[in-house]
């Protein structure tokens, strides 16, 4: 559950948003899942990513200027598929890419 608690500066004109989640019981599902192999060839698990996690991400593209981004639209999906290939957010896979071979069209 994604907590938000707002807090308002001394000079009673700043406002901050919080954002707080407790990652830890998907962060353990994520190691737990990464044994597990997938077999099927559709459908497979990528990641589980924190809504902390989705809301830091488009925190950091709205600072960048890309003010008219809105999540789980078409570009916010291509940002995450992106930092999902990232080793600094591999911990977030599931799929253990690092053991695939790829493929290839015949």
């Amino acid at each position: 559950m994604l907590d938000v608690r707002f807090h308002l500066d001394s000079n009673g004109q700043d406002l901050a948003v919080e954002h707080v989640q407790d990652v830890e019981p998907i962060l353990d599902w994520n190691k737990e899942a990464r044994r597990d192999e997938q077999k099927s060839d559709w459908g497979r698990h990528v990641a589980r990513i924190p809504n902390v996690t989705y809301v830091k991400w488009l925190d950091d593209e709205h600072r960048k200027g890309n003010t008219q981004l809105r999540m789980f639209t078409p570009e916010f999906d291509a940002i995450v598929q992106k930092k999902l290939q990232d080793p600094e957010w591999a911990y977030l896979r599931v799929d253990r890419p690092a053991l695939q071979a790829g493929w290839s069209k015949l």
